[in-house]
């Protein structure tokens, strides 16, 4: 529990999240604890390129190591709704949202994650540049909010050391990124043990993360309407934020779409702690956890060659999803794309002219 040595203090002593009957509801499947007031938000660092001015900034959440994020911003004009864009898994723990944003000096790690998903494009620089203030941050287990190995947590060290000895045969010297994504992806196991324990879980300790991003983000000057998207994993973080959070205009969820039946038995192992919280799927389907109060608008945007979904599940998916929103006031926009799962620019600027249609003012 390298940083986290207050977290069980902290969940111990909070109260659970509440509101209307979903928030409550989600809230209490998850283990949510209730967010504090917004943080004090420190900003560390400034810039300005290709038509986005950026913020590098920091906050504690209450426990564990400080939050970093990037709040990004139109350059020139007007300051238009705001975003917040929650980073995929990846099996890429070392860093967080940096995958998603183009700073003055990108990791290695964050540029080779950007080449193989994102088509080589931030996507959240992008959005900035269409008149939207876009928060993307480090979320529970990731990148400044990552657990310390220092020493070794005891499950990992004989795996850990089977590794080394693979990588030497082999003539391999991993960098310290790699190092780390391998050990942290075994290590989420041993985090959400710890989590239920506790009396919460993996995901809604990452909930809890996003919710406060989400202050943070509405203390933004001028922002008003928000909104939020997310690939893969981060795109269950989108359903979950926009379930907890009635005040959300718009979500769009990229490739991370399916009925929980459809995972079960040969998909469940393609997924992490973020997908599968135990006991989440007898009471809500993701669809339904997805539609929430069917007062927002929704983009699912769906990769027809998924190894990481069935079709057969994205189908039932978008069937009971377009049923859910049928009688409005919110909306459901399902799209098929041919190809793997990624969040190319194709999809970026799907998600860029969904928001500009339903938040943007005309």
């Amino acid at each position: 529990m390298g940083g986290y040595e207050d977290w069980p203090d902290f969940v111990r002593d909070a109260s659970p999240l509440t509101g209307d009957e979903l928030t409550t509801r989600v809230a209490a499947l998850l283990g949510v604890p209730e967010p504090p007031q917004r943080p004090a938000v420190r900003t560390v660092g400034e810039w300005r390129a290709d038509g986005v001015h950026g913020s590098e900034l920091e906050w504690s959440t209450g426990f564990g190591p400080p939050t970093r994020a990037w709040l990004l911003r139109p350059a020139d004009g007007p300051l238009g709704p705001g975003l917040l864009g929650l980073h995929c898994h990846a099996g890429v723990k070392s860093i967080g949202a940096e995958r998603m944003v183009d700073t003055p000096r990108p990791s290695t790690r964050a540029l080779r994650v950007r080449a193989d998903l994102y088509e080589d494009r931030a996507v959240a620089n992008e959005l900035a540049r269409a008149g939207f203030v876009v928060l993307c941050h480090d979320t529970f287990a990731w990148g400044s909010r990552r657990f310390g190995f220092d020493p070794l947590p005891r499950g990992l060290r004989d795996l850990m050391a089977a590794y080394e000895a693979a990588w030497l045969a082999a003539d391999h010297s991993p960098d310290d990124h790699e190092w780390y994504d391998v050990a942290a992806v075994h290590h989420e196991h041993t985090i959400a043990k710890a989590a239920g324990i506790l009396g919460t879980s993996f995901a809604g300790m990452v909930a809890y993360d996003d919710l406060v991003a989400l202050s943070v983000l509405r203390g933004v000057d001028e922002v008003d309407d928000v909104g939020v998207f997310g690939f893969s994993g981060g795109g269950a973080r989108a359903a979950a934020l926009t379930a907890l959070d009635p005040g959300i205009r718009a979500s769009a969820v990229v490739c991370m779409m399916t009925t929980f039946e459809a995972l079960v038995p040969a998909y469940v192992d393609a997924h992490s702690w973020l997908f599968t919280t135990p006991g989440l799927a007898r009471e809500l389907d993701h669809p339904t956890l997805t539609a929430g109060r069917g007062r927002h608008h929704q983009l699912v945007v769906y990769a027809e060659d998924d190894e990481l979904f069935p079709s057969r599940g994205m189908v039932a998916a978008d069937r009971e999803l377009t049923e859910l929103f049928l009688d409005g006031p919110g909306s459901y926009t399902g799209t098929f794309l041919p190809g793997p799962h990624r969040f190319d620019r194709e999809m970026q600027d799907l998600v860029k002219n969904f928001f500009a249609e339903r938040l943007l003012p005309a």
